[in-house]
C-alpha cells in the first residue's frame, strides 16, 4: 500500500474549545490524563496507513469523568474517533458509558495492557497519570518544537524559517506536513518549505544550510495516483495541470534537478508510511546510514 497522503493537523483543544467544535472535517481525538503524546502518536501511527485527510485533536489532562463526558459530547458532533491513554478509572469509565451512549468508537490504548500486566505481575498498577512524560524540560522542548512546525507549515513566516532545525521541501503531495508534525513530536523544530511549478523557490529556503534541508522525492506514477484522489475528493476538473501525467513528470523532474544544484539531502518517500520515512529522515540527520 503506498503512504498516505494525508495533510494532519494537531490541534491542543482546551475543554472550552470544545463548545464551539463544527462537523465540517473528520477528526480522530488523542484524549489523556497525562499530555497526551502517546495517543497522539499511536493515533498518528495508525492512521498513516490510511490514505485519507484528517485533523487530529489532542486533549489532555482529563482527569475526571465529567471532563471525559464533555469530550465524548464533542467528539459526537465532530463525528470523531476518539484514541485515549486514561489511567484514572472513574474518568475511563465516564467516557467509555457516554460513548456507549452517543455511538461514538472509542480506542482504550493502554487499558488492555496495564491489565495483562497487573495480571502477569500480580500488581496493582499506580493508576497515576503523567508517568510517561511529566514536564520535563525535554517535554517543553518538545511543545516548542510543535509550535513552531505549526507556524511553519507550508512555507508560512519564512522570515523566521532560519531558526529551524530541519526544513523539508518538495512538491505537492510530498507528506511534508505529516512528517514535519512528526519530526516536532521528536523535539526537532521543523518547517516545511513547497516547490511550486512556475515560481522560484523562496530565498529563505535557498540561503539555509545545506545540512538542514532535507528534500523529499517520490515515484511520479504513485505522485499521479496520490493527487488524483485528492482531486476527486475536492470534485475538482480531473483535466488539469496538478493531476496531469507529463506535467507532473516534469515537475518532479525539475524539483530533482533543483536539489542536486543546492547539495539537498534527498529522501523518497514511495512505498514507505509516514513514520517509516520520519524514522530514515532521523537517521539521515543523525549521520547513519538508511
Amino acid at each position: 500500500m503506498p503512504p498516505a497522503a494525508v495533510r494532519v493537523n494537531v490541534d491542543s483543544a482546551s475543554m472550552d474549545d470544545m463548545e464551539a467544535a463544527g462537523a465540517s472535517i473528520t477528526r480522530v481525538y488523542a484524549v489523556s490524563d497525562g499530555t497526551a503524546d502517546t495517543a497522539a502518536a499511536v493515533a498518528q501511527a495508525a492512521m498513516a496507513q490510511f490514505q485519507v485527510e484528517w485533523r487530529l485533536r489532542r486533549f489532555g489532562a482529563v482527569r475526571n469523568e465529567s471532563m471525559a463526558r464533555r469530550v465524548v459530547a464533542a467528539a459526537e458532533r465532530e463525528r470523531a474517533l476518539i484514541v485515549f491513554t486514561l489511567v484514572d478509572k472513574g474518568a475511563a469509565q465516564g467516557l467509555l458509558e457516554e460513548a456507549a451512549g452517543r455511538g461514538v468508537p472509542t480506542v482504550d490504548v493502554l487499558g488492555g495492557m496495564i491489565a495483562n500486566i497487573a495480571q502477569h505481575l500480580k500488581a496493582e498498577p499506580r493508576s497515576q497519570p503523567g508517568l510517561l512524560h511529566g514536564f520535563s524540560d525535554e517535554y517543553f522542548q518538545r511543545i516548542e518544537a510543535v509550535e513552531f512546525a505549526v507556524r511553519h507549515d507550508d512555507g508560512a513566516n519564512l522570515h523566521t524559517l532560519h531558526r529551524a532545525e530541519l526544513v523539508l521541501t518538495g512538491v505537492s503531495r510530498t507528506s511534508k506536513t505529516p512528517l514535519s508534525m512528526y519530526l516536532a513530536q521528536r523535539g526537532y523544530r521543523t518547517g516545511n518549505v513547497p516547490i511550486v511549478p512556475g515560481i522560484d523557490p523562496p530565498r529563505a529556503l535557498l540561503d539555509l544550510d545545506p545540512n538542514k534541508v532535507i528534500a523529499l522525492t517520490i515515484d511520479p506514477s504513485q505522485l499521479l495516483t496520490i493527487r488524483q484522489a485528492r482531486v476527486r475528493m475536492l470534485g475538482s476538473t480531473p483535466h488539469t495541470a496538478y493531476a496531469d501525467s507529463e506535467a507532473l513528470l516534469e515537475e518532479v523532474r525539475r524539483a530533482r534537478r533543483l536539489y542536486r544544484e543546492h547539495g539537498w539531502r534527498v529522501i523518497d518517500i514511495t512505498g514507505r508510511a509516514a513514520e517509516e520515512n520520519a524514522a530514515r529522515i532521523l537517521r539521515v540527520v543523525e549521520g547513519e546510514p538508511i
